[in-house]
């Protein structure tokens, strides 16, 4: 089932720089930490980490998602909607994007990941460059309705290999945060 048929004004993705006022830090350094969320979920979890799939198939993209691939308002495109949980408690709401021309050329089978995670991917594959993550408030209106809240901070990013293009949004739940301050990370 797809979370993105309710209208909702399309947010305003903000670099860190442009965040006034910032969130508190603890927030910030989940924002926008440069390394595989998935690995620190991982190890945030104990190794009790899991990827659940919600929605995978073609749809025309949201608009902000298109901005941000550089494509044509209303494209088509690969959607991957997961939960990724730790303790089997989803902690993160994902969805990732790739416009289909590219996707059809370049052998990146989205739609075979099933439960693995698409960003230890990103992460493994060292030809794809990740841009600037951006972030805001993520409209409620996009999230599934279990976890449908407002002011949930989300961010994305965009990695790139060749003429492939990937968008990658992962929105934090409040059971998250909740799961980082009981069981601060050893970094």
């Amino acid at each position: 089932m797809q979370h993105t048929e309710s209208p909702s004004p399309t947010p305003l993705w903000l670099a860190q720089g442009q965040l006034t006022p910032p969130p508190d830090a603890s927030i910030l350094d989940w924002l926008f930490d440069e390394g595989s969320l998935t690995r620190r979920l991982i190890h945030l979890s104990n190794d009790a980490f899991s990827v659940s799939p919600m929605f995978e198939g073609w749809q025309t993209l949201r608009a902000d998602e298109c901005a941000a691939l550089n494509l044509a308002e209303g494209s088509e495109g690969w959607v991957r909607e997961v939960y990724l949980r730790g303790h089997g408690e989803a902690w993160v709401f994902a969805r990732s994007v790739a416009s289909r021309s590219a996707l059809q050329g370049d052998g990146l089978h989205m739609d075979e990941l099933g439960s693995r995670s698409l960003g230890e991917l990103l992460f493994c594959d060292h030809a794809f460059q990740r841009r600037e993550i951006e972030v805001c408030h993520y409209p409620q209106a996009w999230l599934p309705a279990e976890v449908r809240r407002p002011d949930l901070w989300g961010r994305r990013s965009r990695f790139d290999r060749g003429a492939l293009s990937v968008l990658v949004a992962e929105i934090f739940l409040p059971t998250l945060w909740n799961a980082a301050r009981a069981q601060p990370e050893n970094t």
